[in-house]
């Protein structure tokens, strides 16, 4: 059976949601809209400080995500230790989970030095510190790729807080030793967590199986999948789309393809990630049918295609005299059109052009011609 006849059969159609009738917005909702129609920086700031006084808005997690994220992709990184160092002003800062956010935020933009300040400050502002914020340092850690950072604090910080280490501390460990390349010493912390009565989970298995199929490393790989079972714990579609993927890298596609007969038996549900695999796998392949069907069933289950499957399916469209999926997918897909490259596009104009449908290559010429990367060309008849 083809990989797509089986994800076809494991499709569900996502459950309808029951209509609401609109609420009015509340007082806070139209502050926090108008931080988000603000593009003023400056003024930005200002604003959220002063809005910081209404403790209903400083329950807000997304509006200080998404302000911090703005403020570091301008570099105004002094303009987010402002605003947080505002917030030590209130009693909410006396709640962990209030300072766990602002730690996790230092760490999602990289200022982790000021993430360990704020926690090593927390007792003096009468915040009580926990395995919740400890483990949310060790995430500040990976996030801002201080990865050694994070095993030192490992080996030091729990006995200094007479805390002990859980599944989700060993996990974010695991992590950074992963990312240092340090493969074996992460695999040695699942004998770690044994002895110290802390059993794995999914994450934790996954995590280091990903590295080891990402290197190559196939027999260890598998050796770790056999421990996951044997602990009790099944594969989810996060540990296949892992060993997918290290296989489509070796080139490894036949046996790619057998992994979803066992996706259909364990009756997993195929992720974004997976559809983007398979494409990659039979465009590799050449097989643009079994690639199309993937297409299909990944528009069935609600997702967008990725760049790099995208990519390689128009190519492939083009290479096997498909033009008009080439031409379709262009034009369905205008929004992102940007993502797909030049390149890519320039093979659908040459090959439209080729097959004499000047007028639908210069349709797709014209409507990329305001997209700043774009710069397509209409080749003569003759070439």
């Amino acid at each position: 059976m083809s990989a797509a006849k089986s994800l076809y059969r494991i499709f569900r159609n996502p459950p309808s949601t029951p209509r609401t009738n609109p609420t009015p917005p509340k007082p806070h909702n139209l502050l926090i809209k108008s931080l988000y129609n603000e593009q003023n920086l400056t003024k930005l700031v200002e604003n959220f400080k002063k809005c910081s006084e209404i403790p209903s808005f400083r329950r807000q997690h997304k509006i200080y995500r998404i302000t911090v994220v703005r403020l570091a992709s301008a570099e105004r990184f002094s303009s987010i230790e402002e605003i947080f160092q505002h917030q030590k002003k209130y009693d909410s800062i006396t709640r962990e989970g209030f300072a766990v956010r602002l730690i996790y935020l230092y760490g999602k933009v990289g200022m982790f030095d000021h993430a360990f300040k704020l926690f090593d400050e927390l007792p003096q502002l009468n915040c009580q510190r926990t395995l919740w914020s400890f483990n949310a340092l060790l995430s500040a850690c990976v996030w801002s790729k201080q990865f050694n950072k994070a095993e030192e604090l490992f080996r030091e910080m729990p006995l200094k807080l007479s805390i002990s280490p859980d599944v989700v501390t060993y996990n974010i460990v695991i992590q950074a030793l992963c990312e240092m390349g340090s493969f074996d010493s992460a695999e040695s912390m699942l004998s770690e967590m044994e002895s110290n009565g802390v059993k794995p989970n999914v994450f934790t298995f996954n995590t280091i199986m990903h590295k080891f199929y990402d290197n190559g490393q196939f027999c260890v790989g598998e050796r770790i999948w056999d421990m996951m079972e044997k602990s009790g714990i099944a594969p989810n579609i996060v540990t296949y789309n892992s060993k997918m993927q290290g296989l489509l890298s070796a080139g490894k596609l036949a046996e790619v393809f057998e992994l979803v007969e066992e996706l259909h038996t364990r009756k997993l549900k195929p992720s974004l990630n997976t559809y983007n695999i398979l494409i990659r796998a039979y465009c590799s392949n050449g097989n643009l049918d079994e690639a199309k069907k993937m297409y299909d069933c990944l528009l069935k289950d609600g997702f967008l295609l990725s760049r790099s499957p995208f990519r390689m399916l128009i190519r492939c469209c083009c290479e096997n005299g498909d033009l008009d999926l080439a031409l379709k997918l262009c034009e369905e897909n205008m929004s992102v059109i940007s993502d797909i490259g030049s390149d890519i596009l320039q093979l659908v104009v040459d090959g439209l052009v080729k097959r004499s449908r000047v007028e639908e290559a210069e349709r797709l010429v014209n409507a990329t011609s305001n997209i700043y990367d774009l710069k397509l060309k209409m080749p003569s008849v003759d070439e």
